[in-house]
């Protein structure tokens, strides 16, 4: 038996709504995960489910005798015990619920120190004379531990309603946009992104606060009103969720990102860990899902709150229909118009145009997004008037969304810097660069993509990233994230990109940047561009995965003359050859 890890996650979390101590450990030779990402049913694995006793392996039956008996005998309660599979072969998790961190941890050691001895946990066996010495040292740490209880926000003490957006791409768009609905809706909003803390759009933390201690900051401050929490992954599976529950949740999608960490590798088990937020969600409040995502779809049957979808197939989706004939709730495109529907009742929000994040209905990934933060300000209180004035209000600019579909404009060239870190993110992002390629009188202009993300991304999404940055752009070009590589050789990131683009069927050389303030100059002022008769002014796209360097990157485009597109208007003309209103449905 083989100790991978002990954590205490001090709140809801895959495995239990409430803190516990997690030991994982391997029984068995050395494997590593190989498999599908979308498993076959036989192979499915549930992490939160818990595995009957009679199939536990005989050093986990130790383990977790062992734990019970410590818990028992120094007031860290009894019983609870749960085993858990991992999709990692051969590994074991256990969990139960803890009071004092300090005494949880040193039990939990305890207890694996033990079972690696095969020492017998009943009272009354007979241990050997080594195993009675280590069994009196760990009582004798136990009992002077010291026992700080969890720091998660309880019922009890939270006076303010929270709405938890999680999901692989679209969190931070949804959570501002649901900020901006509220706070033109006169609430004073705390929230928490990527980006960092903000009180009413305000920065007051800058840094990446979506796990359980940028909620807890927000829980505890008295000058808001309520609670907007962007909720990312590494949170919940490092720590928990940092609270008891919340009135509205969010899961906007579930695509391959962030796989292959702390022993999650299929995109079953990511959206069970994402979906944390909603089955915590109280019985009285709304979990609001994507129906066109068919494994956020299924957290529709293990949440215990009502049910809203949000969808871009519309009445085309037979889930939208069948719960609408139910009598519920959701969140459609009609006739142009965004829409809550219930049951028979439509009531339309605001026209697709007037949007400006969805470009007209071009940028069709933020026409999902509005529909979710709709949803998920409605489920707070917001009236559709408060709703639709704004969706209308807020733009995709620097300002407001800062990374998230930023288009800037100089001439005929347009440079578009976004967040997108997967697969489907690069997809979105090209769907709109394309768009607004395609330009007026069937003219197109040539798009180059700069891509690159964090080195620790699978090495199947670094070359899905890079086959469809070749399949779709005329030019591909390479940034480094020097600050992102994450235990990954630089030579590696940059091999599995063109691995991808390779495949993909790109034969031409792909530069290298060592920066991404240096990669978009050179792709502004007409890198690649000479051998072909082309001239740096001429008409192109050129878009980048903005990640490490924003403000180097905002900073670059002003001094070469690019502004920001803001009022809806540009934004609409950026595709003029969009039909007046989004195709009917």
């Amino acid at each position: 038996m083989r100790l991978i890890e002990i954590r205490l996650l001090d709140g809801p979390n895959v495995y239990r709504p409430e803190p516990v101590v997690k030991v994982e450990v391997a029984i068995g030779r050395r494997r590593s995960w190989y498999g599908s990402r979308i498993p076959a049913p036989h192979s499915l694995v549930r992490l939160g489910a818990a595995v009957p006793r009679r199939d536990w392996p005989e050093q986990v039956g130790t383990l977790t005798g062992w734990a019970a008996r410590f818990r028992r005998e120094h007031g860290e309660g009894a019983g609870g015990i749960r085993v858990h599979r991992s999709s990692d072969p051969g590994h074991w998790i256990a969990t139960w619920p803890w009071l004092g961190a300090e005494r949880a941890r040193l039990i939990a050691e305890a207890a694996v120190a033990l079972a690696d001895r095969s020492a017998t946990p009943a009272r009354r066996a007979h241990l050997t004379g080594a195993q009675e010495r280590l069994l009196a040292s760990w009582v004798e740490r136990i009992q002077r531990a010291s026992t700080s209880p969890p720091p998660w926000v309880r019922d009890a003490d939270r006076r303010i309603p929270i709405v938890s957006i999680s999901g692989t791409n679209g969190k931070s768009t949804t959570t501002r946009l649901i900020t901006r609905i509220l706070l033109r809706a006169g609430r004073r909003v705390g929230t928490t992104t990527s980006d960092g803390i903000l009180v009413d759009e305000r920065m007051v933390e800058p840094g990446d606060w979506t796990g359980p201690g940028g909620a807890q900051e927000i829980l505890r401050r008295s000058d808001i009103d309520v609670a907007v929490l962007e909720t990312a992954r590494g949170g919940i599976v490092l720590r928990g969720v940092g609270y008891e529950s919340n009135d509205a949740s969010i899961l906007t999608n579930v695509t391959s990102d962030h796989l292959d960490l702390q022993g999650i590798h299929t995109l079953p088990e990511l959206a069970e860990v994402k979906a944390t937020v909603c089955r915590i969600t109280k019985p009285d409040g709304w979990v609001i899902l994507n129906a066109d995502d068919p494994f956020v779809a299924a957290v529709a049957r293990s949440v215990r709150a009502r049910v809203a979808f949000f969808s871009l197939e519309g009445d085309g989706s037979s889930l939208v229909r069948r719960h609408l004939a139910a009598g519920g709730r959701a969140y459609l495109v009609r006739r142009g118009e965004l829409g809550e529907a219930e049951g028979p009742r439509w009531t339309p929000l605001a026209p697709v145009r007037d949007v400006p994040i969805s470009l007209a209905g071009l940028a069709r990934h933020n026409v999902a997004n509005a529909l979710a933060a709709s949803a998920g300000a409605r489920a707070l209180g917001a009236t559709i008037d408060e709703v639709a004035a704004g969706l209308v209000d807020f733009r995709p600019v620097s300002a407001e969304s800062p990374g998230r579909l930023n288009i800037f404009r100089n001439g005929s060239r347009v440079a578009i810097v976004d967040f997108a870190h997967n697969e489907a993110g690069v997809a979105a992002l090209l769907d709109v660069a394309e768009g607004i390629a395609a330009g007026a009188g069937g003219r197109v202009s040539p798009i180059t993509i700069i891509i690159g993300t964090a080195g620790d991304r699978p090495d199947d999404t670094l070359r899905g990233m890079g086959a469809i940055a070749a399949s779709r752009a005329q030019r591909v070009a390479i940034k480094e994230t020097l600050g992102y590589l994450r235990g990954r050789s630089r030579e590696a990131v940059i091999g599995e990109l063109r691995a991808g683009a390779r495949a993909a069927g790109w034969k031409d050389d792909i530069p290298v940047y060592e920066s991404e303030a240096a990669a978009l100059r050179a792709e502004l002022n007409g890198a690649g561009t000479a051998a072909g008769g082309a001239r740096p002014e001429q008409a192109r796209v050129v878009v980048l995965l903005c990640h490490e360097d924003r403000p180097g990157v905002f900073a670059l485009l002003a001094d070469l003359g690019f502004r920001p597109v803001e009022t809806p208007a540009e934004l609409v003309s950026l595709a003029p050859r969009l039909e007046e209103r989004p195709r009917r449905r």
